[in-house]
């Protein structure tokens, strides 16, 4: 299957947007430094061009690892051309191409991803750092907006 191109470099730029308005003071991002000890003083301190250079370039790793998991036509693609079945893959796209290429499907496969991938792992890496449920739900719900929305890119725009 051809790459949407144009949907990755778009989903890419979601954790960006969703984060500006998740995050904002009047939104959670009070909260969020509250839960995760953040101060104003360390918010400055960080040099706001290489955290969102790095930001960007992990959010397109992010939207293509997405764009696998929310169209699920990657995975019959793979399995004719490791079987060099071309013909065979041909006739069950013509039947079933377009089947699950919905926004809906690819939000709600962003969000499964997060609930059961995010979750685990951002659960893990803060209860060993001694942080609460309030932030891990902070950060998590974050997730599953923002893989919901790049899920629906993904899969939706075709």
């Amino acid at each position: 299957m051809e790459l949407n191109y144009l949907a990755i470099v778009v989903s890419a730029v979601v954790p960006l947007l969703i984060g500006a308005i998740w995050y904002n003071p009047s939104v959670l991002g009070t909260a969020w430094m509250k839960a995760s000890g953040m101060t104003e003083e360390k918010m400055k301190s960080g040099n706001i061009a290489v955290i969102f250079g790095v930001t960007l370039v992990l959010s397109f790793m992010l939207a293509f690892t997405v764009n696998g998991m929310v169209i699920h036509q990657v995975g019959a693609t793979q399995l004719a051309y490791s079987n060099q079945d071309a013909e065979s893959f041909k006739a069950f796209m013509a039947e079933f191409g377009n089947m699950h290429r919905s926004y809906g499907h690819g939000a709600l496969h962003g969000a499964i991803g997060a609930i059961f991938f995010v979750l685990p792992v951002l659960g893990i890496n803060a209860l060993f750092e001694r942080k609460g449920w309030k932030y891990i739900l902070i950060n998590v719900g974050y997730w599953v907006i923002t893989l919901a929305i790049m899920g629906a890119i993904l899969c939706g725009w075709k």
